[in-house]
Parts: C-alpha cells; sequence; structure tokens
C-alpha cells in the first residue's frame, strides 16, 4: 500500500454535502473521492423538490423551524434545527451566486412552492422538479474551477484509518486498482445514505450505508438509525430503483386515489399534504390491500405536465405511461435516512478528526421524521459549516496508525436477499415477528460472508427498530401503535449494546 500525506481536508462524496465542504474549505488543499464521475450516483442530483427556506414576505425562519420540530415528533434538537433554518436564505443565495438557476417570481425574487407540512409555501425549485441536478451541476462546475480542490473520480473508501488514540488521520483508498493510504488532518464523511439496503427505494442502489457501517465499527457514536423516511409516491412501474413523483405534484394539487378513483386520505383539499409518514402508511394501505395506489395529475396539471413537471413526466412516458391521461401508479420507497453518524453543525462527530455531513450523519434536524426539501438545505448549509470546521484541522497524528475493517461488497443474490427482506421487515410497517426475522437473516449473512460495513448498516437499522417499542415518525410498529409520551433518542456505539436516552 502507497501513502500519501495530504494537508488538508480528505473528503469522502461528491455530492452536494461534500462539494459545499470543498468548495468552503479555501484556501486549504482538498482532496474530494467519488466513487462514480460527478453528477452520477449521488442522491443530491436526484432529488427533485427543492430546497426548503423562509424566503417570502410571509414566512420567517422562526416558522420554518416550528415545521421543522413539528414533523420531526420530539427528536429534533432545537439548537440545531434554529441554525439550519436561520442559514436558509443565505445558502439559498449562495447556491445561486455560485449558478443554480433557481426558478424566479416576476419580481425576480425566488418562486416558492408549498409541500407537505410546510406551514407556508418555501420551497426554492429549479425548472419544477429539476433542482436537485441544476443546483448539484453549479457546484461541481465551481469544484472543477477550483484551485484548492482535487477530485478523484472512479475512487472508493475502503477503510478508515486511526492513530493510537483512536483519532482518525486518514482513509485507505482504492483508485486504479491500487490501494493508498491517504493521511490527512480531517476526513469528511459525505457517503450518502441507505436507500440501496432496500428493494424498494428512490435512490442510487449504490448507497448502502458503509460509511455508517464504518464509522460505527471506528467507534463513533450512531444516532437513530431505526427512523428511515418513506416516499409515499415512488412510481411503481417495475423499476430499480423506482423514479420519483415529487412532492411538489401534490402541492399543486395532484390527488391521491385508489383503482376505483376513491381519495386515499380524504377528500379535502389538503388532505394528501400531511407528514410523509401518514401519507406513505395510506398508501402502503391500499397496495398491500389490492385496492391500488395512483398519484392523479390529469386536472391539476394535464397539459402543463411537460413544462411543470420535465423529469417526473419524462420518466413516465418512458414506460409508456403519459400522465396527462391516466393516473401514476405509486408505492412507498426508501427515500432518506434520518439517522446516521452523530455530528454537530459543523460536521464534527463523537471521533477526533472525522467529520460527517449530509445524509449519513445525524445532525438532529430532521429527528424522526424529515420536513421535505429540507436535505438539500441541510447538505449545503452545514457542508459549507463542516468544510470551513475542516479547513482550521491540524495533523495531530500520534502513535501507531491501524486501518479499520476493509469494506467489502456482498455476494449480488445475498445482497439481493438482504435488500428484499429490509422493505419486507423493516419498511413502513414493522412488527416484532418481522424484524426478528430480518436480523436472523442478517446473521445468517455475516456468518457466510463476514461484516461487510454494509452489513453492519442494516444490522443497525434492523436491531435499533425492533428495540424501539413505539410508533413514531418514520418508525411505525403496527403491534407498538401509540407513541410514547416521552420521546427518546437512540444512540449506538461499538462497545455498547442499544440504548435509549431522553431527547
Amino acid at each position: 500500500m502507497s501513502r500519501l500525506v495530504h494537508d488538508g481536508p480528505l473528503i469522502i462524496g461528491g455530492g452536494l454535502a461534500g462539494l459545499s465542504a470543498a468548495l468552503s474549505a479555501a484556501p486549504r488543499p482538498v482532496l474530494v473521492i467519488s466513487p462514480a464521475p460527478l453528477l452520477e450516483a449521488a442522491s443530491s442530483a436526484w432529488a427533485q423538490g427543492g430546497v426548503a427556506a423562509a424566503l417570502s414576505a410571509d414566512d420567517a425562519p422562526s416558522l420554518h423551524l416550528k415545521d421543522t420540530e413539528a414533523a420531526g415528533a420530539g427528536l429534533v434538537d432545537h439548537g440545531a434545527a434554529k441554525a439550519l433554518t436561520a442559514d436558509g436564505r443565505a445558502t439559498v443565495e449562495w447556491l445561486a451566486s455560485l449558478g443554480a438557476p433557481f426558478d424566479r417570481d416576476a419580481s425576480g425574487d425566488f418562486a416558492v412552492s408549498l409541500e407537505a407540512a410546510h406551514s407556508r409555501a418555501r420551497v426554492a425549485r429549479v425548472g419544477g422538479d429539476g433542482a436537485g441536478r441544476a443546483i448539484l451541476s453549479a457546484l461541481v462546475a465551481s469544484a472543477r474551477a477550483a484551485d484548492h480542490v482535487t477530485v478523484w473520480e472512479g475512487a472508493r473508501l475502503r477503510t478508515l484509518i486511526q492513530d493510537a488514540t483512536g483519532r482518525v488521520v486518514g482513509a485507505a483508498i482504492e483508485k486504479d486498482d491500487d490501494l493508498i493510504e491517504v493521511i490527512a488532518p480531517a476526513v469528511v464523511l459525505a457517503t450518502g445514505g441507505a436507500g440501496g439496503l432496500f428493494g424498494r427505494t428512490t435512490t442510487p442502489v449504490a448507497l448502502k450505508g458503509e460509511g455508517l457501517g464504518l464509522a460505527w465499527a471506528a467507534g463513533a457514536e450512531i444516532l437513530d438509525p431505526e427512523f428511515v423516511q418513506f416516499h409515499p409516491t415512488a412510481i411503481d412501474v417495475g423499476l430499480d430503483p423506482m423514479p420519483l413523483a415529487t412532492e411538489a405534484l401534490r402541492g399543486d394539487g395532484a390527488r391521491l386515489i385508489d383503482a376505483g378513483g376513491r381519495y386515499l386520505l380524504g377528500p379535502e383539499p389538503d388532505a394528501d399534504l400531511k407528514a410523509r409518514d401518514i401519507v406513505a402508511r395510506a398508501v402502503h394501505a391500499a397496495v398491500a390491500e389490492e385496492r391500488g395506489a395512483f398519484l392523479d395529475a390529469r386536472a391539476a396539471i394535464g397539459e402543463h405536465f411537460p413544462q411543470a413537471f420535465p423529469a417526473v413526466f419524462a420518466a413516465c412516458m418512458a414506460v409508456g405511461l403519459d400522465p396527462r391521461l391516466s393516473p401514476i401508479p405509486v408505492a412507498p420507497a426508501a427515500h432518506y435516512h434520518m439517522g446516521g453518524i452523530v455530528a454537530d453543525p459543523d460536521g464534527r462527530t463523537t471521533l477526533p478528526g472525522l467529520f460527517a455531513v449530509g445524509e449519513c450523519a445525524a445532525t438532529g434536524v430532521h429527528g424522526a421524521n424529515r420536513l421535505a426539501s429540507n436535505s438539500l438545505l441541510e447538505a449545503a448549509a452545514f457542508g459549507r459549516r463542516t468544510g470551513h470546521a475542516a479547513a482550521a484541522e491540524t495533523s495531530r497524528q500520534r502513535g501507531i496508525v491501524r486501518s479499520g475493517p476493509m469494506i467489502d461488497d456482498l455476494p449480488p443474490e445475498a445482497l439481493a436477499e438482504l435488500r428484499a427482506a429490509m422493505s419486507a421487515d423493516c419498511g413502513v410497517v414493522r412488527d416484532a415477528a418481522g424484524l426478528t426475522r430480518l436480523v436472523a437473516l442478517i446473521d445468517r449473512l455475516e456468518a457466510a460472508h463476514g461484516a461487510p460495513p454494509a452489513l453492519v448498516a442494516a444490522r443497525l437499522i434492523a436491531e435499533a427498530a425492533l428495540a424501539r417499542r413505539e410508533s413514531r415518525g418514520g418508525h411505525y410498529r403496527s403491534d407498538h401503535p401509540a407513541t410514547a409520551p416521552s420521546p427518546t433518542h437512540t444512540r449506538l456505539r461499538r462497545d455498547l449494546a442499544v440504548v435509549q436516552a431522553a431527547a
């Protein structure tokens, strides 16, 4: 193994969070590791809704904060969420300054849309449903032009490196069939979520929680891994991953119906704009009962569909479905992981030298249920803060350097079995029998294939879901449907069993 000593942050991940951190670390030299070419296999590039921020005269960060805390079902960290929502407008303006082409109103200000569980229209969009890719494209161009940023595309994190004190001092990176030990004063994990662990997902299937698994193996604290958000309107046409039908469609009046044309959540105009967990369970029930679930945009969007929501329109037309003429078949799918590596708004984890940002991190801003379009805001806002903080780190390596477990892939048949079981037994509706069956499967796969970080991440999610005997936010237990009177967090460390502590 060769060694490279890098005098600046080593950032693992080239999505919105990772590139926001990279750009904000200037003038320190930054090395960004991306397993795929930039813009590919990043969840942020697939995001359709936009960036939530208080941008209108009738809105305020305090209102955004209130909505965020209400959605999070008692587990939102007030200080972190206040920092996030206070930075909303500045973050959108920063993204726009880099070239993100946000939709504008007649006066030139940011055009905003309404999404579920928001009390105000506050989602800044791009071309209706193209926000993620357009925003990330602007950051990719800025990163490629930045003198202080070097990007290794087609390179992959294999393990973290720690010194004798436990400080993270670098990572082993596989590049061009070589293994390179990169020593750096700060390592930033921006590795994305864990949607690829589920057979029904809207995220890139390559995102399997491996950063989460490696951080846990290194001794970092993990927060609330059981909380997975299932998007209620993934387009159900047999594709993997499932195309997404953005929530903004319902914000513009599209309705959820069954095969008989009956409303799934009631006839009230705002019935389909409840929190995502409520809507997802209604869609799940309709599918499970074989009534079917469909998103009907014929009246609300109609002939404007190609211009208003070009990404969704293209996804439908690619499978021979014209949403101007027919309702869109939908089903819930794993969409976002609220849990993750414990990190503060500056990305600092419980391990010195290790930072985490974006979906792999758990800063507390999402609690038990993420408010729509807060994820892109968090990635950019906290990505900027993390870049500043990581750039301030200096080399402090002490003693013997040791490497953790190498990332190995599960064989394809084992991964397929795991993904099917995660969706079946750790999906929208969970119970002890299914979760126990899932943990037994993970035990069997581990006995056969060892403990690759993806399997570690699946175990963290499944065992925490089994331990949480209540229903809260994105975690619903049919055998424990009530919400406990006092909210508690799940905190996990390698040297501890599942521990629940007061929120």
